[in-house]
């Protein structure tokens, strides 16, 4: 889900970059930049053989579209807890920055003014997750007492909240709320969901703190869902949808992310090529319309129209977990055309200029 000061991280980096979070937020590049540039999240494989590698590696640094951030939770054990001394939550996000998976977590993070640190991951070789044996992104890194590994971003999100909220459980106990179950697709492919994903871990106190009625934890939940199973798989045929979009996309990944200028060409030339006749392949998948900005801008103004508008949020005056979600999914797109697009054709503006100036200030 997407940093300022450089700052080494020990151990645990590898030969990544690494930021420490501030709370100064750039002004938004839509604001910056006339219409005409967009962003992109990609999806699905692009090939095989040291070429396909680095295509998919860079679909990667993009997001996918197609759940590539699921994986089964481990605690870390090679890792001292004297790197991530205790009193305190420590959190470390391993991402790449236009993944919109990593987006939401960043998002979630900001918004509760949590100090953490990046590690941008090389798509291709993904060195500075070598200590793990998932290899995927987001990965946080996170030790309130003692080190752990979480995975799959709307757990990592859901863990840390109920951990802000309660102060009756360990992190440690709180994640173990959300086992990893595996299953097997039509296709023979065995992935790994999470039980209760979506669910803080609350005692009755607490919950009714939070949700004061029943209808709004159910419509939080409802919205945070529709964020992962269908807004994300929207974002990688729109930015992909031409082949100067694909081009602008794969300009965006490569400055953004971590490349060599070898594999920085190569990905921006030929993976343009590629992920535009792949961003075909999921318009068909996704059963998307022809003209696929149009199921954008349903996807938009379905959101806005459940927000209504009596609320500056679906949180009301303040945001929930759905409205960090939706925000963090569609802010990968910002500087692309798709983005510039959704702006000018939907109704959201004026929600997602209200989210921008609350994470800025509640992030300071």
């Amino acid at each position: 889900e997407r940093p300022l000061s450089a700052r080494p991280q020990p151990n645990m980096a590898g030969a990544g970059r690494v930021w420490r979070v501030g709370a100064l937020l750039l002004p938004p590049a839509w604001r910056l930049r006339a219409p005409g540039r967009a962003f992109s999240a990609a999806a699905g494989r692009a090939g095989s053989g040291g070429g396909g590698r680095l295509l998919l590696g860079a679909a990667f640094a993009l997001g996918g579209s197609a759940g590539l951030c699921l994986a089964a939770r481990q605690r870390l054990r090679e890792h001292s807890a004297a790197e991530l001394p205790a009193g305190s939550l420590q959190l470390t996000l391993y991402q790449y920055k236009t993944c919109p998976f990593c987006s939401k977590v960043r998002a979630f993070l900001d918004y509760h003014g949590l100090p953490y640190e990046i590690v941008e991951v090389n798509p291709i070789m993904r060195k500075e997750i070598k200590f793990s044996s998932y290899r995927k992104v987001p990965i946080l890194l996170a030790n309130a007492g003692s080190p752990l590994q979480l995975n799959d971003s709307s757990v990592i999100i859901s863990a840390i909240k109920t951990y802000l909220i309660s102060g009756r459980n360990s992190l440690e106990e709180i994640v173990s709320f959300y086992p990893p179950i595996k299953t097997v697709t039509e296709q023979g492919k065995e992935v790994v969901e999470y039980e209760n994903k979506y669910w803080l871990m609350l005692d009755e106190k607490e919950t009714k703190r939070v949700y004061p009625v029943k209808e709004v934890r159910v419509e939080e939940m409802k919205w945070r869902k529709w964020a992962d199973d269908w807004l994300v798989h929207l974002i990688s045929p729109n930015v992909y949808r031409t082949p100067k979009e694909a081009l602008a996309s794969f300009d965006y990944i490569v400055r953004e992310g971590k490349f060599g200028t070898l594999e920085g060409l190569f990905a921006k030339y030929v993976g343009a090529v590629a992920m535009f006749f792949v961003s075909k392949r999921l318009k068909k998948r996704h059963q998307l319309r022809d003209d696929v900005r149009e199921d954008l801008y349903e996807a938009v103004n379905e959101w806005v129209k459940a927000v209504g508008k009596n609320r500056l949020f679906m949180g009301g005056n303040q945001p929930n977990l759905a409205d960090l979600a939706v925000y963090g999914v569609l802010r990968v797109m910002e500087g692309l055309e798709a983005f510039d697009d959704m702006m000018v054709h939907t109704n959201i503006q004026p929600w997602y200029q209200r989210m921008e100036e609350v994470i800025q200030k509640t992030g300071v």
